[in-house]
């Protein structure tokens, strides 16, 4: 994160050049994006389309990441594990938040409340359901008291789920979706109209250092050229996401380029394994041996993101560097096929939303399984209405990507594999297996960094034996970005970082 470590207090915004505007300038940082946010609501938002509008934005955590994805103290000056279970930190103690409210312990003790209490039903209660009691002890130092230790406690209170809330707004919208957020970030919420536009205004009162914009712009254009369009005739400074199609055009432009940097998260086909003919181990294990990802990569993606085993990629603690995919092997994938009992065919759906490089990858898949009798029928939808569709288990095959907010196994493991995860908490697999549940529930609880590792390295090579899902390739963020624009970043989360974002 661009804003960890920001505690100067310094008002003045400076440019490039080192040129200082003043702070009412009203510079606007327009955004063309693929779809729209499904919540402004960090604790009900479920992906990091969503959290990129917000996350270092309107909301902050008591603790961020830098440039180097290292944890770095943000709403908290400092913390202190106690001893296994507790976890104590002390606060800043000038920070306000958007509507005037002073951020105290009072305020993070409410923001953990709400994320918690079962009656609000946030589908992100999980990543914390360790957490038995946030502990005032005093106006600026706050206890987390744990049910059983947690290692990976820094990594989710940096992640979005863990945005601090105004209490304000707790208590106007109670457990209902917060329409109107307010945090302590450097923007603050002006206006959303959905499907059209979210606009964001300077916090001039920010604690840190100011924003270089002074309004920023999330414009929804779902047609790809439309969005590239619109940086190369100024009309928008980033378009995202960039299909690998479009970036020689992007490149040869007098005005735009292409952004690149590497995700922790992964792009992968599952499936939803409670559904005929998914439901039988051998039917996911024959697709798996039946999909040449190799071809893919290079075809469809023009080897733009690395090769992928798992659903972690390499930059993430808990990753399985050994951890083997399934051969492509047509001969065995029919074989499997006829001993599940079909071996003259069947036929499946599978869904994608709509994205080029998703599409193109589901017309390859659905000629390679051509190969071993299968019937693919291709149904895209608006992104929305395939989240949605995935988290309600209406989907039998997908194509689907998790970023990893944290750069930990847990994040991963916990809401894509584990069983109290299931639907739109992340495991739109449906997968359940007791012995996968108690190997991510003990990395959890273990301090020592080696054993973790082992613990995700045995439950990941269960997950693949039984083929819960294809890994495809490891994520890189991509978009397009006018050349008048410097210090724009997508940081390995695949949150857009715009704090230090100037336009000349």
């Amino acid at each position: 994160m661009s804003l960890a470590g920001c505690s100067t207090g310094e008002k003045a915004a400076s440019t490039e050049n080192g040129e200082v505007k003043a702070a009412g300038s009203e510079d606007t940082l327009i955004i063309a994006r693929l779809s729209d946010a499904e919540s402004l609501d960090q604790q009900f938002m479920s992906t990091i389309n969503a959290a990129s509008v917000t996350h270092g934005k309107i909301y902050e955590g008591l603790v961020g990441r830098d440039r180097n994805a290292e944890l770095q103290p943000l709403l908290a000056e400092s913390w202190e594990q106690l001893d296994d279970k507790t976890w104590e930190f002390k606060l800043r103690q000038d920070v306000k938040f958007h509507d005037g409210t002073d951020f105290t312990a009072e305020a993070v003790k409410a923001t953990f409340d709400r994320l918690l209490d079962p009656e609000v039903g946030s589908p992100r209660a999980g990543v914390l359901s360790m957490v038995e009691e946030v502990k005032i002890i005093d106006d600026f130092t706050v206890q987390f008291l744990l049910s059983e230790p947690y290692s990976p406690l820094l990594s989710i209170l940096a992640s979005h789920e863990s945005g601090i809330i105004s209490p304000k707004a707790i208590e106007e919208f109670g457990g209902d979706d917060i329409q109107e957020p307010s945090g302590t970030g450097p923007f603050v919420f002006e206006s959303w109209t959905p499907g059209q536009v979210i606009i964001l205004n300077r916090n001039e009162d920010y604690w840190g250092t100011l924003a270089k914009v002074g309004r920023v712009e999330f414009k929804v254009v779902p047609e790809e050229t439309t969005r590239t369009a619109m940086v190369e005739t100024g009309e928008a400074h980033i378009a995202e996401p960039l299909s690998i199609a479009q970036f020689d055009a992007v490149n040869a432009s007098q005005n735009s380029k292409v952004y690149q940097s590497e995700g922790f998260g992964t792009e992968y086909i599952t499936f939803n394994v409670e559904k005929a003919p998914f439901n039988d181990v051998r039917v996911r294990q024959a697709v798996s041996h039946a999909i040449e990802m190799d071809a893919i990569r290079k075809g469809v993606y023009n080897n733009v993101g690395g090769e992928a085993n798992s659903l972690l990629g390499p930059k993430v603690f808990g990753y399985h560097e050994g951890l083997e995919t399934y051969e492509y092997n047509l001969s065995e994938a029919k074989r499997l096929l006829a001993e599940a009992g079909y071996s003259d065919g069947l036929e499946i759906k599978l869904s994608t939303m709509d994205n080029k490089e998703r599409i193109s990858l589901a017309e390859v898949v659905q000629s390679q399984l051509k190969g071993i009798g299968i019937k693919v029928t291709i149904e895209v939808m608006e992104y929305g209405t395939f989240v949605e569709s995935t988290h309600s288990g209406d989907t039998e095959m997908f194509i689907i990507s998790w970023r990893n907010a944290t750069g930990d196994a847990d994040y991963n493991q916990y809401n894509l594999m584990h069983s109290s995860s299931i639907g739109a908490s992340g495991n739109t697999s449906f997968y359940s297996n007791s012995e996968v549940d108690g190997l991510i529930e003990e990395a959890r609880k273990e301090a020592d960094s080696e054993k973790r590792i082992e613990l995700y390295a045995k439950a990941q090579e269960i997950e693949m034996e039984e083929a819960v899902y294809i890994p495809i390739r490891v994520i890189e963020n991509v978009a397009a970005m006018s050349k008048d624009v410097s210090g724009f970043e997508i940081s390995p989360s695949g949150y857009l970082e715009i704090n230090n974002v100037s336009i000349k």
